[in-house]
């Protein structure tokens, strides 16, 4: 794994600002990438599987981590929200909105059990034939960081074909914008959870976005979502 303090933040930081979005390429190693979908078929990791069809999200499966989390996803979790908390206490500032983060991940995590929010939300999910995710925003309580993660574990056209990454942008009074990205292997897509500021004539305002996953056509799309704040179930 590449070491997370050397990569270019105020790159990522100006591409969160413009676009809700940035690409960290080739972070985790093939090997790395490969532990964490084997790892998909070890029950003893996870607290719960959600099979997407019973709920009308999409076609297919994921699996949430229990804790403690292994040290790959934790080393991960707490060194990209240390350099992501900036990011959000300035979108916070400039929409003037009434919420701070703590500089470091422990103390984020005490706020979020203090609301209750105690189970951890880092998942696995795997994609086959036909397999897509509806458009969505992962917020699972009143407590949510506006920043989150989406590690790529599979090789698009060598290990599965289809399944882009969509974004689509909400701008008022204005027609959605879609967004559709194809990340290699072992990349790192950083994006928000749920709006962006933009900043317009009169000042900033928040733009809505969701996340989703077009239709895989072959093969099997595995990914690792890190989102920051805890559930409450």
């Amino acid at each position: 794994m590449k070491n997370i303090e050397t990569l270019d933040w105020s790159y990522i930081a100006d591409d969160l600002h413009r676009k809700g979005y940035g690409l960290m390429e080739q972070v985790l190693s093939p090997s790395e990438c490969d532990e964490l979908v084997a790892s998909y078929h070890e029950p003893a990791h996870y607290r719960k599987t959600i099979v997407m069809e019973r709920y009308r999200f999409g076609l297919g499966e994921y699996r949430y981590f229990q804790y403690p989390l292994p040290d790959l996803i934790q080393h991960l979790r707490q060194s990209f929200y240390a350099k992501l908390a900036p990011v959000a206490n300035k979108w916070m500032q400039v929409l003037n909105i009434d919420q701070h983060y703590p500089a470091n991940f422990q103390d984020f995590q005490t706020k979020c059990h203090e609301k209750q929010q105690t189970k951890p939300t880092v998942l696995i999910l795997k994609y086959g034939e036909g397999g897509h995710n509806t458009l969505h925003q992962d917020l699972y309580g009143d407590l949510f960081f506006p920043i989150q993660l989406v590690i790529f574990l599979s090789d698009p056209e060598k290990d599965y074909t289809g399944g882009e990454f969509v974004l689509t942008q909400q701008t008022p009074r204005a027609q959605s914008k879609a967004i559709v990205l194809k990340p290699r292997k072992g990349d790192i897509l950083v994006f928000t959870t749920n709006f962006k500021p933009v900043k317009g004539t009169k000042g900033y305002y928040r733009v809505n976005m969701k996340h989703g996953v077009s239709e895989v056509t072959s093969g099997n799309r595995f990914t690792l979502g890190i989102i920051f704040h805890d559930a409450l179930s």
